[in-house]
């Protein structure tokens, strides 16, 4: 399996979470959101489009809204190799964990 870097898989989760409203604005501001830190739309859309030609996300096109001067949206998708993808690294990211020693509060 390829892999990802962390960033691609924070987006990756993104996506998921946000489902048929995943669209490059959407994407930062809910990273923006939960990560409580600032996304730009650069820091998205480089690793986005690398997802996308790599298989481990899909596009389409919205429908066209008045409030967007009649442009649509590109909505992303994870595919199922992105899907295949996230479910490895949850299962290597619960196993290392699983390993890690508490931490004790200072």
């Amino acid at each position: 399996m390829k892999t990802i870097s962390r960033r691609e898989e924070q987006i990756l989760i993104a996506i998921w979470n946000l489902k048929e409203s995943a669209y490059l604005l959407a994407i930062k501001n809910h990273l923006s959101k939960i990560m409580e830190t600032h996304w730009s739309v650069g820091a998205i859309h480089k690793p986005l489009m690398k997802l996308e030609k790599e298989g481990f996300v899909e596009s389409y096109m919205g429908e066209a809204t008045a409030k967007r001067g009649g442009r649509s949206k590109k909505i992303y998708r994870v595919s199922k190799l992105g899907l295949d993808a996230l479910k490895t690294i949850k299962k290597e990211h619960d196993i290392l964990w699983s390993k890690f020693p508490a931490i004790k509060k200072a």
